[in-house]
């Protein structure tokens, strides 16, 4: 049987996906013969992929499917070697592809999802093959899914790099409203990276941790602020609302009584002034709540309100109950490559 043949090339182009000169070798190392020829390129993949796994893929895109009546919402992050193999056309196909697999599978892990089939293979084969058509190793590095039956879920991601995956429940009356306010509410979760949802989702220790780093960070500020002869920072007791029990506001609303009294304050004016005393006093008092807690962040779309009054100006029945965000190669250490090096030793092979 004949090789190689521009017709040949073309069908097997077509159906395995691979390079003009991969398909070439192929057929001339299989006399032509289409199937055994794409049995030769896959065995090849393989071999390239395994050498390929080694290299760290720390770019990539966060990827999100949310259906069509807004009750499944998906968030993957698909890892490459480079931001330009990310821009390629045949890794965005791949991007969605894997994404949909994972929501119609359930899937919640990489070790999960090696063990499933796409398009009537195994999953590792299905990437290995991509992998050696690409030519980069390629990871499903995370996903997860995130459903409802009394709800809303929506998501947002911002340039493939940050996702933002939520759930919230409402009234039936209010499920429109949700959908479009839950896509804000990402938005704003992307740019200001809350960890939980509330104040109450935050552990003890870390809060006892952050409390003493805050104080020490303010303290130090403070030294600075002397030396420049300008006006100090008040320094807080506490950092979260958690802290903030009964007994510590009325120690603090005692004191500031004490001193407007001091002042010489009438006391008919004395509650007025405490109202926006004490306002003043637990705002400074719940600075790690507004950098860590969704619902306690001023809120990007409009910052005369947090998180959670904007919720509730929106609908008083929607509440957050599942929050999720992905940041594109997040805890992966990258390799510093040095370019210059790398192509010289390119040159002496």
């Amino acid at each position: 049987m004949a090789g190689a043949t521009p017709k040949l090339i073309k069908e097997l182009r077509e159906k395995s996906g691979a390079g003009m000169l991969d398909c070439k070798n192929a057929l001339n190392e299989c006399e032509g013969n289409i199937e055994e020829a794409i049995k030769f390129l896959r065995e090849a993949g393989l071999s390239k992929a395994a050498k390929k796994s080694a290299n760290v893929a720390a770019e990539g895109l966060v990827s999100i499917l949310v259906n069509d009546n807004f009750t499944k919402g998906t968030m993957t992050e698909i890892n490459s070697q480079t931001d330009f193999v990310a821009k390629n056309a045949t890794f965005l196909a791949l991007k969605d592809e894997i994404t949909a697999h994972v929501q119609a599978t359930g899937v919640a892990s990489t070790e999960e999802l090696n063990k499933t089939e796409i398009n009537g293979t195994n999953f590792e084969e299905y990437l290995n093959s991509n992998i050696a058509t690409i030519g980069e190793n390629l990871v499903a590095r995370r996903m997860v899914t995130i459903s409802t039956d009394t709800g809303v879920v929506n998501g947002y991601v911002h340039l493939g790099k940050v996702g933002v995956l939520l759930s919230a429940t409402c009234d039936a009356s209010a499920k429109e409203k949700t959908i479009d306010l839950l896509k804000k509410v990402a938005m704003h979760a992307a740019s200001m990276k809350p960890s939980v949802i509330s104040y109450k989702d935050l552990s003890s220790d870390f809060i006892e941790s952050e409390n003493k780093a805050i104080i020490a960070d303010i303290e130090k500020l403070n030294e600075e602020l002397v030396r420049l002869g300008k006006p100090l920072k008040n320094i807080p007791e506490f950092v979260s609302k958690v802290q903030l029990t009964e007994e510590a506001i009325e120690a603090a609303k005692a004191r500031m009584k004490e001193e407007l009294i001091a002042e010489g304050k009438p006391e008919k004016i004395i509650d007025n002034i405490l109202k926006g005393k004490i306002a003043r006093w637990i705002e400074d008092n719940t600075q790690l709540d507004k950098t860590h807690a969704l619902l306690s962040q001023t809120y990007v779309m409009d910052d005369s309100k947090t998180v959670e009054e904007a919720i509730k100006a929106c609908d008083a029945s929607i509440e957050i109950v599942e929050y999720v965000r992905f940041e594109l190669g997040d805890g992966i250490e990258k390799k510093e490559e040095d370019f210059a090096a790398e192509v010289a030793a390119q040159m002496g092979k």
